[in-house]
């Protein structure tokens, strides 16, 4: 029993031998990570890549807007413009307004308009100065309130304009009533 014991000793040491190293799943598995490490530099290039065209794409869409913005107070300053060109003659070569309201009414328009032309002297300062040293997003800013300042001078002169043509037209209508003919 004891041989048996022995044997079988011997036979479980013997059963396990010497453990083999397989160096072909080693070399595999290097390649492996060396493949990884390639196609992960690749990934950092692209991910690098779309950040920067993400950044281009974000100041152009910035430019765009600007220029949209621009285009909006032009086209403010533009209806400024027509409009104190075609009603500001009919409404001072009416002959229903006094001397005195047309040195009024032409102080009134030609403060709009310099308030205008002021204002888009400092829009092109803006844009082309660099000494103000502005972001995007402050230039942009500082355009949005000169379009909304210039939208509220377009409808400040419409006002006007419609009251003047109100006070012409009550004029009027109060003379044909004063100069009219009774037939009692």
């Amino acid at each position: 029993m004891a041989s048996a014991t022995l044997f079988a000793i011997c036979n479980v040491t013997n059963a396990q031998g010497l453990p083999v190293y397989d160096n072909t799943n080693f070399i595999a598995l290097g390649q492996q990570l060396l493949e990884s490490a390639k196609h992960t530099a690749e990934l950092i290039k692209t991910v690098e890549f779309l950040q920067e065209q993400k950044e281009r794409i974000e100041m152009v869409s910035s430019a765009i807007e600007q220029l949209k913005a621009i285009r909006q107070l032009v086209q403010n300053n533009e209806r400024l413009y027509a409009i104190g060109r075609r009603d500001l003659r009919d409404i001072l070569s009416s002959s229903y307004i006094n001397a005195d309201e047309v040195a009024r009414i032409a102080t009134s328009y030609n403060a709009l308009l310099d308030q205008a032309t002021d204002n888009l002297e400092f829009i092109n300062e803006i844009l082309s100065s660099g000494h103000l040293k502005l972001t995007d997003g402050e230039r942009m800013q500082a355009i949005r309130l000169h379009q909304k300042d210039s939208q509220e001078r377009v409808s400040e002169i419409e006002r006007k304009t419609q009251r003047y043509r109100d006070i012409i037209a009550f004029r009027e209508m109060q003379d044909r009533i004063n100069t009219r003919e009774t037939n009692y």
